[in-house]
């Protein structure tokens, strides 16, 4: 393995956007949290259509990262594929399904942070991964939308 320069918080997520994206992350949002958490520089949050479309985001990132030395320190959801935390240290990854998305409404809830335009290529990627095009009821089976015994924390 070929060493790689170290990256800064903000090329760091930068670089995982880019990977969440490869694999069409949906409404993707890169927010500089640092001022107002202790916890990470940046928040990444997108959506999936489908858990398994969650599940495959997550794969990517790791997949993509580990040939540049980025792995993940701890991963939570995965199995499931409704909410995926993933923890790169200074980075934190949200990766919804989105009715979990809307829900539990982190984009709200973290209003007060600034959001980072995104370079290109990477905003005409996202552009066209807004969830303008996706189907409203990604839920249909049941009435009230998707299934609420799965709520409570990251990963469940």
């Amino acid at each position: 393995m070929s060493e790689t320069p170290a990256l800064d918080a903000k090329e760091k997520a930068l670089l995982l956007c880019g990977f969440a994206l490869e694999k069409k992350a949906q409404d993707l949002a890169l927010l500089e949290v640092g001022e107002l958490t202790t916890i990470a520089d940046y928040f990444i949050i997108c959506s999936g259509r489908s858990d398994r479309h969650v599940q495959s985001i997550a794969e990517g990132i790791k997949e993509d990262g580990r040939p540049r030395g980025l792995r993940p320190l701890s991963s939570e959801g995965i199995a499931r594929g409704q909410w995926v935390l993933m923890d790169f240290s200074d980075v934190l990854i949200h990766i919804f399904y989105e009715p979990v998305r809307r829900f539990y409404d982190l984009d709200g809830l973290w209003a007060g942070a600034a959001t980072v335009e995104l370079p290109e290529p990477y905003a005409s990627v996202a552009k066209q991964f807004t969830g303008d095009d996706a189907p409203q009821e990604l839920w249909p089976a049941a009435e009230g939308g998707f299934d609420s015994r799965y709520i409570g924390k990251p990963g469940c």
